[in-house]
């Protein structure tokens, strides 16, 4: 028997748990700070308390159920053990159409129209085609490859900067901390893809946004610890930029009374960009489970120095 513990807040893997019964017939489960969680031979993660994985002797897998680890990586105590993250195509082809809506939100003047539309404000803005727009993904992984891709093909004027080289066609390409500047500057509307580790921790701050063009616009779908909050509200505030769609924050959820909900020219939306199912969430755990019993390579394995 394969005993299995969820460590997250409170009911957030419920649904996981008979699917992953149905995929490893006669796994215990139990959920942390439950004692039989102790004696887990795989921990099941989204932002474990500090010092949780530590406490459990006979851990041999951490797993994430997510394809970001920083919230499993951020703590200090953590064991020296195989770390897997998901990998489900699906949430790439979410993410795309995700960046697609937010970079037609504010291509197409939607966030002016909806506000207008309140006041009942009938105007008409002069419309650019997309090859005069440009737009400018942070960090071409897998899904902002993907996205940059797409977007070309939609016609709009791409640029994409990544911490090492990369080439993709049709996409004016940037690399390393020195070349960053110059990717802000012509960045009409700038979406955040990028892994978080601790070198892109508030990268996105007053100094570094107040680069993009007067009436630049931010899509952040990536993790909420990259924005500077204050910064973006202060920048926003004073015309530099033009609105904000924020998908991702350091607490989530975002409680009701955060005055982001509330500031004009930002549009947050319940971290749903991309989201893996509990299906394949189970069914990769499980794969991985029975590769561990049989001593066979694990799928998805991190790399702790790269943060992913």
């Amino acid at each position: 028997m394969i005993r299995v513990a969820f460590l997250s807040r409170p009911g957030l893997m419920d649904p996981m748990k008979p699917l992953l019964e149905r995929e490893l017939p006669g796994v215990a489960v139990a959920s942390w700070p439950e004692p039989a969680a102790r004696d887990a031979d795989i921990a099941v993660c989204w932002k474990p308390e500090a010092g949780a994985l530590a406490a459990m002797p006979k851990l041999k897998l951490i797993h994430a159920i997510a394809a970001g680890v920083d919230n499993i990586l951020s703590d200090p105590t953590l064991p020296d053990l195989p770390l897997c993250r998901i990998v489900d195509p699906g949430i790439t082809s979410a993410m795309t159409e995700f960046v697609l809506w937010g970079a037609l939100y504010f291509h197409r003047d939607f966030d002016r129209m909806i506000s207008n539309a309140r006041d009942g404000l009938w105007c008409r803005y002069d419309q650019r085609a997309a090859r005069d727009r440009r737009i400018g993904i942070l960090g071409l992984g897998e899904l902002g490859t993907a996205a940059a891709v797409r977007l070309v093909e939609l016609g709009f004027a791409v640029s994409a900067w990544s911490r090492s080289p990369r080439r993709l066609a049709g996409v004016q390409t940037y690399s390393g901390a020195d070349a960053l500047d110059a990717f802000l500057s012509e960045t009409e509307i700038l979406v955040s893809l990028l892994p978080l580790t601790p070198s892109t921790v508030g990268l996105l701050n007053a100094e570094r946004l107040s680069r993009l063009p007067r009436g630049a616009a931010l899509i952040l779908c990536s993790r909420g610890e990259h924005l500077v909050l204050d910064d973006l509200v202060g920048l926003l505030r004073n015309g530099h930029l033009r609105g904000a769609v924020l998908d991702v924050f350091e607490q989530e959820p975002l409680p009701a009374e955060h005055p982001l909900w509330r500031e004009p020219g930002v549009l947050v939306t319940p971290h749903m960009a991309a989201i893996a199912s509990w299906e394949v969430i189970a069914q990769q755990v499980a794969d991985n489970a029975k590769r561990l019993l049989r001593g066979e390579p694990l799928l998805n394995v991190v790399d702790r120095v790269r943060g992913y």
